[in-house]
């Protein structure tokens, strides 16, 4: 019997993590341990952490897991999938081997759905050139999915959230609004057009963009995830020690989804964003309430925030919207030198 996943769950995929401010406060009070071959810890609030085997070999281990997004199970699974190994891209690695994190109801759902679960995760896998070897499973109420990933760079072209350097373009290559798309999905209220593309964004790996920001000398970039664009961006500019300018119109979105705001749907997941940036954010009194809300909606398998020489930019963004899958990303703005704010729109 088909199972609509939704209905064990108030909030899914990454709108379901822990409030910014809540892990800030929390991991304050774990002990950081130092070693010469970590070359990215938890220190710099990193998509993934690096170690370094030899001269040529590091090893990127990162894991991601949460609730269903979507009514169809094998949806759910690939998405589930595809984001957990983009922290492998957003360090600018290719991801080599994966463990499935599965948590399933005993009782109440057929097991064909955590079938369909692990096939939508073992075909993101199989695209990414990444061996699922194994995994661990418990019962739950509420399901869940992911990967624990391991990936592999070379120590001297990692990519981090904590290189971002002045006079940097800032180039997103997915559009916004997948918390938007999500909620008004889950309130029949979202059109089934921009619903169709949000899912299509969230299962599109960002394959291509750690491939291309490693031929262009990339050397700072995170993935967008449940923070929303700001919050991550502001862990990019706290990380560099730099500020960043972020021009509000250039921001690529879904279409559709300023009505769903106007029309009050609005996430929970925004209002704890917007808590976790107000004090290191400028946001000029003319700015539109909805691209306010929109840098702070909580995304789910978004795209790379890049930060791109300036030489390099045209050049990577027309790589990247050669592919059609890719062909909204943008220009968004630039890093400064450190400002009395952290972020400034405009």
């Amino acid at each position: 019997m088909k199972t609509d996943l939704l209905s064990f769950c108030e909030s899914g995929g990454c709108s379901a993590k822990m409030s910014a401010n809540d892990l800030a406060e929390i991991m304050s009070k774990i002990p950081l341990i130092s070693h010469p071959d970590v070359l990215v810890d938890s220190s710099t609030g990193d998509d993934a952490a690096v170690y370094r085997l030899n001269h040529d070999t590091a090893l990127i281990f990162t894991t991601d897991f949460f609730p269903p997004v979507c009514s169809d199970a094998y949806t759910y699974g690939k998405i589930a999938a595809v984001n957990a190994l983009s922290d492998v891209y957003a360090m600018g690695g290719k991801p080599l081997m994966a463990l499935n994190l599965v948590m399933f109801p005993a009782t109440g759902i057929d097991r064909s759905e955590l079938l369909a679960i692990l096939k939508g995760g073992s075909d993101a896998a199989a695209e990414a050139e990444c061996i699922i070897t194994g995994g661990h499973t418990i019962t739950d109420s509420v399901p869940k999915y992911g990967m624990a990933v391991v990936g592999l760079v070379h120590p001297d072209r990692v990519i981090t959230n904590a290189a971002a350097v002045p006079d940097d373009d800032l180039v997103l290559t997915k559009p916004l609004g997948t918390g938007i798309v999500l909620a008004a999905q889950r309130s029949g209220i979202a059109d089934t057009v921009v619903f169709d593309e949000a899912i299509n964004s969230m299962c599109l790996l960002n394959k291509t963009g750690a491939e291309i920001m490693q031929y262009y000398g990339v050397r700072a970039a995170t993935d967008v995830t449940g923070f929303g664009l700001a919050g991550h961006a502001l862990r990019m500019a706290i990380s560099s020690n730099v500020s960043l300018r972020i021009n509000t119109t250039a921001i690529p979105y879904f279409d559709g989804i300023k009505q769903i705001v106007d029309k009050g749907c609005i996430p929970g997941a925004v209002f704890r964003n917007m808590s976790y940036t107000e004090n290191e954010i400028f946001i000029p009194k003319h700015l539109d309430y909805f691209n306010k809300v929109l840098i702070h909606d909580a995304q789910t398998s978004g795209g790379l925030l890049i930060s791109c020489p300036e030489k390099n930019t045209n050049k990577l963004i027309g790589d990247l919207q050669s592919d059609s899958r890719f062909g909204k990303t943008a220009l968004i703005g630039k890093v400064l030198a450190r400002q009395p704010k952290r972020i400034y729109l405009e």
